[in-house]
Order: C-alpha cells, then sequence, then structure tokens
C-alpha cells in the first residue's frame, strides 16, 4: 500500500463526541476530506443546527447527527442503535472530543473557579461529560470495535492533560488573591484523566485490533483579548498560540492506517510549550 493511500477514511464511519463545537467541527471537517462517513453525538441543537449548515450541501449523504447526553449511558446506547439503524454498521473510529470548558463571562470573571470555592455539583457536572462521557462511548462503541476485530478510539486531551495550568494568566490586578479567576480544577483532573483512559484501552483490546491514542492540543485562538495572548505566548517556544485548523492533518493521521503501528501514544503538538 502507498504512503498517501494509508490516509484514506472512505471505509470508515467516525463517530466525534462534542462534534458541534469549536475544534470538533475541525475533526468532523478532517475526517470528511478523508473520506470518511462522520456522525456526531452533541447536546447543543443549535450548534448541531450550525454544523449542518455548515456541511449538508457538500456532504449531505456524509454526515449524521444525533442530540445526545453522553453522560447518559441510556443515551448512549440509544444514539448507537440509531447509528446502526442509519449506516447498517457501527464506528470504527471514535473521538472523545466533549467537555465542559469553563468561560469568562462578560465581566472577565469565571464564577467559584477557585479550589476553595470549587462547587461538587459543578465538579460532578464536568467529570460526567468530560471523563465518564469519555469512559462510556469507548465502552459501547469500543465494544463493538472489538467485536469487528478493527477501530481506532482517539481521546482529545490537552497540554495541560500533561503540565499544570500557569493561573497568572488568569489573573486581574484589580483582584486580592483569594478572588483571582483560576483555570478549575476539573480540566486538569478530566485532561490527564484522558490519558490515563487512553493507556489502559491501549493494551486492553489491542489482541482485538482496537487502537487508543490521546492528541494533547496546546491553545487555540478563539477571539482571546490581546493580554491573554500576550502572555500565553511567552510560554510557548513558537511565540504563538494554534490557529484553528492547525490538528486537522493530525487527526486523520491518528484515526488513519497511516499510524497503524501507534497505541497508547500520547501526541503533544503545542509549539513546544510542554518542552519546557
Amino acid at each position: 500500500m502507498k504512503p498517501l493511500s494509508k490516509f484514506d477514511l472512505s471505509a470508515d464511519i467516525a463517530l466525534v463526541t462534542g462534534g458541534a463545537g469549536l475544534l470538533g467541527l475541525q475533526h468532523c471537517e478532517a475526517l470528511l476530506e478523508a473520506g470518511s462517513r462522520v456522525v456526531i453525538l452533541d447536546i447543543d441543537q443549535s450548534a448541531i443546527e450550525r454544523y449542518n449548515e455548515k456541511f449538508s450541501t457538500k456532504y449531505h449523504d456524509k454526515i449524521y447527527s444525533l442530540i445526545t447526553n453522553i453522560s447518559s449511558e441510556s443515551e448512549i446506547v440509544s444514539a448507537k442503535e440509531e447509528i446502526y439503524k442509519k449506516f447498517n454498521a457501527y464506528p470504527s473510529i471514535l473521538i472523545n472530543n466533549a467537555t465542559i470548558d469553563a468561560k469568562y463571562e462578560t465581566n472577565n470573571k469565571i464564577n467559584a473557579t477557585r479550589l476553595e470555592d470549587f462547587d461538587l455539583n459543578q465538579w460532578n457536572l464536568e467529570i460526567s461529560v468530560g471523563l465518564s462521557g469519555a469512559f462510556l462511548c469507548s465502552k459501547h462503541f469500543g465494544t463493538e470495535m472489538a467485536r469487528a476485530g478493527k477501530g481506532v478510539i482517539l481521546n482529545i486531551s490537552s497540554d495541560l492533560g500533561l503540565i499544570a495550568p500557569s493561573q497568572f494568566l488568569y489573573e486581574d490586578n484589580s483582584l486580592p488573591v483569594d478572588k483571582q479567576t483560576v483555570k478549575p480544577v476539573t480540566y486538569s483532573v478530566i485532561k490527564h484523566g484522558l490519558i490515563g483512559l487512553t493507556r489502559y484501552m491501549s493494551t486492553y483490546w489491542a489482541k482485538n485490533g482496537v487502537r487508543c491514542n490521546a492528541l494533547a492540543p496546546g491553545g487555540v485562538l478563539n477571539n482571546h483579548d490581546t493580554e491573554f495572548k500576550e502572555k500565553l505566548s511567552k510560554l510557548i517556544p513558537m511565540g504563538r498560540m494554534a490557529n484553528i485548523d492547525e490538528y486537522k492533518s493530525t487527526i486523520v493521521y491518528m484515526c488513519s492506517d497511516a499510524s497503524s503501528y501507534m497505541n497508547g501514544s500520547i501526541i503533544s503538538i503545542d509549539g513546544g510549550r510542554t518542552g519546557w
């Protein structure tokens, strides 16, 4: 087989959780461009509608979306049944991408992010999506891959799955230390946990032909304010944040036969941040 032909995904069905989100759309587009049929599971109906609007004309027969809460095992099972009805097959690729990432409010604050104040209900909510959701999707779709003797599970971790957050990035000089906004503990726990899940599954199903790897992206430009971009860029040897499309080729590589001997690996693409 010629090297470039190994990137062809035309025989595959790929499932992307949180596929209508910022990076999720990029993952889906990369898979579609490589020939795959793509299914997205997302809880955000308006985001799914934007996704369908973006891709329906060019890829109308290759995309399928389902509103699904991946923290609910029963909804995942229902989605699996719907996918089989649609394609008469189960996905051969699973990208666990969904997460709840704390966002700045209009007053540039994230409420109750500090460890001392972090609410258990918020902890449970974020873990249920970012980590338990990945486990549940892997459990149900990975089992079908193992039965079929072939499949790829790709977990989307983060550079913050390898290092701790640099909390000074979120500092506001007008606030006292105990009132400063921070990157919440849940994000680090989830992204580190996905790496642990990756390594576990890479050994669990390897003999069944299922590979599992993780991608650890760095920060992606998304209308960040100038001060934040400048602070973060100083932590990155390349001196900038990632452009939104700079992970697409890696997604195709990690999901295709081009990476056929890659298993249990974590690829960090962060402009060199974790190298320092």
